[in-house]
């Protein structure tokens, strides 16, 4: 009979062989031009057609809801160097099949490989090649429209939010669910939820919880809203376009939009509730976090309210307290990063993850996705004033790095054609941020004149520099709800002022 410790080192040698067979085979696969079929018989995981003006893929993994895979960043990474590199200016539009755009990352095969040492490289060049991946459609100079028709999440997000054009539906479901599962939000997300308004961002980093539909556009994180039904027409639209120059794509999509209608429900972080949301997640420690929403949760006087709080503070005490506190300071850094800054961040805390320097990967892909357990999972350290400052600092955002050759880095290949400056403005094509409208009222905005406005003026205003953009009016009133106090002169007329 086998000895303890002979069977446990022969079960950990036939797992890494396994999971290592798994890798090697999906890359042979690739390099020869046929891939594992994950959707059918005969089809791709990743599909391609060309239509006109339109160069689009196609994530073909429905009943995984086109979580991405080794398989799959294979396939798409030359077709987007290809199309990078391409002298006929095409769109490139991403969709996926049934009902999800892309739901995130094949995060199950990634914890395998990252339990072993002899495999843990593969985990690692997962995630290099993913964020590596969102850099490139990033940074392309050609116009690039992510249609997030269903589930995006994580990895989907990391595929869509960064792209010119980041197309709502009504059945369009974002999110950033990785503290559920002791990890990190990544794929860019310390930059892009860091820059939509307030702290909402902070609020769906550390909750994890989705947004759906419309808001996901009233919100910042897509550009325009389109009716599911109206996709087919818009991208046969697009394909017949003569120049496609970004503003005429814009104006494109902005004609398949829809105004809201008188049914459909509002926004579902406004008001009173978006305020108490700024004040809990404006803190810089999870701890003042919980704090916070304990004082909202006992004092505040609308009900709706203090249940929306006391219900956050259940959702968080279910994640993992390391996985909070490095979300938090992520967050807060990538807010004065570039995007490949943020990338490089995250990809040296990934590593870190993998590396085992917390368990509570593990812990959490195997209970949330594998177990499918409903209760708090069994996190290590499991309460936040165990999980020390100098601890969080040390190992995730310093001991590993590209610098150091502890991990690995965001490296692409010099011959393709990037435009970094391009990663900077997520949101020029989205309705009005915040701090735009607040640039207008207070005149420090570039266009401003010497005069106060009006809310009318501001509409007007606003409407003008985004092209008569449907939403504006909604968005200008909320924020002015919230922001701005209504000061008349002598004639009588309201001219709004910021407050401070």
């Amino acid at each position: 009979m086998l000895s303890r410790s002979v069977r446990t080192m022969s079960n950990r040698t036939l797992a890494a062989q396994r999971t290592r067979a798994i890798y090697q085979h999906m890359s042979a696969s690739t390099k020869t031009g046929t891939v594992p079929s994950h959707s059918g018989a005969d089809e791709a995981p990743v599909l391609f057609e060309t239509v006109g003006q339109v160069k689009k893929y196609t994530l073909n993994r429905p009943r995984k809801l086109n979580s991405l895979d080794t398989s799959m960043l294979n396939l798409l990474r030359p077709y987007v160097e290809e199309w990078s590199q391409s002298k006929i200016s095409r769109i490139l539009v991403g969709t996926g099949v049934g009902r999800a755009f892309c739901a995130g990352g094949d995060v199950a095969s990634v914890v395998e490989a990252a339990s072993n040492d002899d495999t843990r490289h593969y985990a690692l060049d997962f995630f290099k090649r993913e964020f590596e991946l969102d850099y490139m459609l990033a940074a392309v100079p050609q116009p690039y429209v992510a249609v997030m028709d269903g589930i995006t999440m994580g990895g989907g997000v990391g595929l869509s939010v960064n792209a010119n054009f980041r197309i709502a539906t009504e059945n369009t479901v974002f999110a950033m669910p990785e503290t559920k599962i002791g990890y990190c939000p990544d794929v860019g997300a310390s930059f892009f939820l860091s820059r939509v308004d307030g702290e909402v961002g902070t609020y769906l980093a550390l909750t994890g919880e989705t947004i759906s539909g419309r808001d996901v556009f009233e919100l910042g994180f897509a550009t325009h809203f389109v009716p599911s039904r109206r996709i087919p027409a818009l991208l046969e639209r697009l394909s017949s376009l003569d120049r496609p120059v970004n503003d005429l794509i814009d104006a494109t999509i902005e004609e398949a939009s829809q105004e809201r209608e008188a049914h459909e429900p509002p926004c579902s972080i406004v008001g009173a509730k978006r305020i108490a949301l700024d004040t809990a997640f404006g803190h810089n420690k999870v701890e003042q976090i919980f704090d916070e929403l304990e004082k909202i949760a006992e004092g505040h006087e609308d009900d709706s309210i203090r249940s929306w709080a006391a219900d956050t503070v259940k959702a968080l005490e279910l994640r993992s307290p390391t996985s909070l506190k490095v979300a938090l300071q992520a967050l807060r850094r990538g807010k004065e990063m570039t995007l490949h800054q943020a990338l490089q961040m995250e990809l040296n805390i990934a590593t870190a993850f993998c590396s085992q320097a917390s368990t509570d990967f593990a812990t959490g892909v195997k209970a949330v996705l594998v177990e499918k357990i409903k209760e708090r999972p069994q996190w290590s350290p499991p309460t936040l004033q165990e999980v020390g400052d100098d601890y969080i600092e040390g190992t995730f955002f310093k001991k590993f790095s590209p610098e150091d050759g502890t991990a690995p880095s965001i490296a692409l290949s010099a011959d393709l054609q990037l435009e970094p400056s391009k990663t900077g403005s997520p949101m020029l094509y989205t309705l009005p941020t915040e701090d735009e409208i607040r640039q207008l009222v207070t005149g420090s905005h570039f266009s401003s004149g010497s005069t106060s406005l009006t809310e009318g003026e501001l509409i007007q205003k606003l409407e003008k520099l985004r092209r008569g953009k449907m939403g504006i009016r909604e968005k200008v009133a909320e924020v002015v709800s919230r922001r701005c106090v209504a000061e008349a002169d002598d004639s009588g007329v309201a001219y709004l002022k910021w407050k401070n």
